[in-house]
């Protein structure tokens, strides 16, 4: 029970030592901006949230924004109108999770190297589709996407909770939520249960990618610029914001409260180091011992429970 409830003792007591810590750190300028800054992992880490629960992981999110952003501010630097290039976007991002999914599932690859491999062509193609150029000529209403504000709130708050609510509902009630756990916790079990899991696995793929391409949206509307650099490190974070939460990488396990406590312990890791003067590269090796920590109490729970 305890195990369960440290993530969200955790982010409280992280909460309260930056407080103390930083006299910047309470001002609605900076919780604004940690809000605006973790809304692109939080919207991936929902979308690998699934990817987990049903066994697998995806390591080309990174460059799957990377790409998706690609495509929707290059449809907007070519006269679309706005929602045309964000339907882009996510259609790019829909379209590279399906990718994932169907290789690994329908040719029974391991989706570690699938999504491996993919992370290298989807970047790969946000390069040779923008010369290695950003594209910066975007449209000004672009901007509230990712830096507006709605009845007071960032607009991309709004958007994270009907995002977060929309995942809940699909994994809590659900045909597909539940067959996602059930895939996750023994696939064998489920296909013989008469699971069509190839199929539903794919599903969870192609709605993580989605989520991606509306990241990648953000993230392009927050920095008023489409990048093929985008998104390095991506998957890194997005992982251990799940695993932080309770997710476990051997499927099975993982909600949606779990993944938005992990990802916002990690959004104010980085802020309360950047108040706190402390290096970037510093916070790198934290976010690694972090997530090594996170496997390990997972590890101890389950040979507890099994034993």
């Amino acid at each position: 029970m305890i195990q369960r409830l440290l993530p969200f003792l955790t982010l409280a007591l992280l909460f309260v030592g930056l407080s103390l810590a930083s006299p910047h750190f309470l001002t609605p300028t900076n919780i604004s901006a940690v809000v605006r800054q973790t809304a692109v992992i939080n919207i991936m880490a929902l979308g690998m949230t699934m990817i987990i629960i049903a066994g697998g992981i995806d390591l080309s999110v990174g460059s799957m924004l990377a790409l998706s952003g690609m495509m929707g501010s290059m449809a907007m630097d070519r006269g679309w109108p706005i929602p045309a290039g964000i339907l882009i976007g996510l259609a790019t991002g829909l379209a590279c999770g399906f990718a994932n999914g169907f290789i690994s599932s329908r040719l029974r690859i391991n989706p570690f190297i699938v999504t491996l491999g993919t992370l290298g062509i989807y970047r790969g193609i946000a390069l040779i589709a923008s010369s290695g150029l950003p594209v910066q000529a975007l449209p000004k209403g672009f901007s509230f996407l990712g830096e507006g504000s709605l009845l007071g709130v960032p607009f991309v708050l709004w958007v994270l909770l009907l995002c977060g609510v929309a995942v809940h509902v699909l994994l809590e009630h659900t045909r597909m939520g539940r067959y996602a756990y059930a895939i996750g916790s023994n696939p064998e079990a489920a296909f013989y249960a008469g699971i069509p899991v190839a199929f539903h696995t794919t599903a969870v793929y192609a709605v993580g990618g989605l989520l991606t391409g509306l990241a990648a949206m953000i993230e392009c509307s927050r920095l008023n610029t489409g990048q093929p650099t985008a998104g390095q490190g991506y998957e890194l974070q997005t992982i251990a914001a799940v695993v932080i939460g309770g997710g476990s990488l051997r499927g099975g396990e993982g909600s949606v409260i779990g993944t938005l406590i992990g990802a916002f312990i990690m959004g104010l890791l980085a802020n309360g180091s950047d108040l706190l003067g402390i290096s970037p590269y510093l916070q790198q090796a934290i976010i690694g011992a972090v997530i090594i920590l996170a496997v390990l109490l997972d590890e101890f729970r389950k040979r507890r429970t099994a034993g």
